[in-house]
């Protein structure tokens, strides 16, 4: 299967997470944590012509991570959590779904609905 787009999260329970809102196959690659230009060139090389997105936790690690992408991967489009929850995992589902779908990926329905 050919994706298109790839999505850069920091752990497995973010790909998760991610994946279960998520109503459309993508590649969600995990960096976990912190990572060196060299290894972030190395993960990436395969993607070269997709469309890259970055997702990344509102905290330290998170803002190192997405530093390093904005300057080796300046065309990467960045999405972000409410500095609220502070990390990927953490974010509501209808919160991710909203996240998700603003950047024009589908989300299934179900997550797009506020729960009281």
């Amino acid at each position: 299967m050919k994706f298109e787009k790839v999505l850069i999260v920091e752990g497995k329970s973010d790909r998760i997470r991610v994946r279960r809102v998520l109503a459309e196959p993508i590649e969600i690659i995990c960096t976990h944590g912190t990572i060196s230009p060299y290894h972030l060139e190395e993960l990436l090389t395969p993607y070269e012509e997709h469309e890259i997105y970055v997702f990344m936790d509102a905290d330290e690690d998170g803002e190192k991570t997405r530093a390093l992408f904005k300057r080796e991967y300046p065309l990467a489009i960045h999405l972000y959590t409410e500095k609220v929850y502070k990390e990927v995992e953490t974010t509501p589902y209808n919160v991710l779904a909203a996240v998700l779908q603003a950047a024009h990926f589908e989300v299934r329905p179900e997550f797009l609905i506020v729960r009281r």
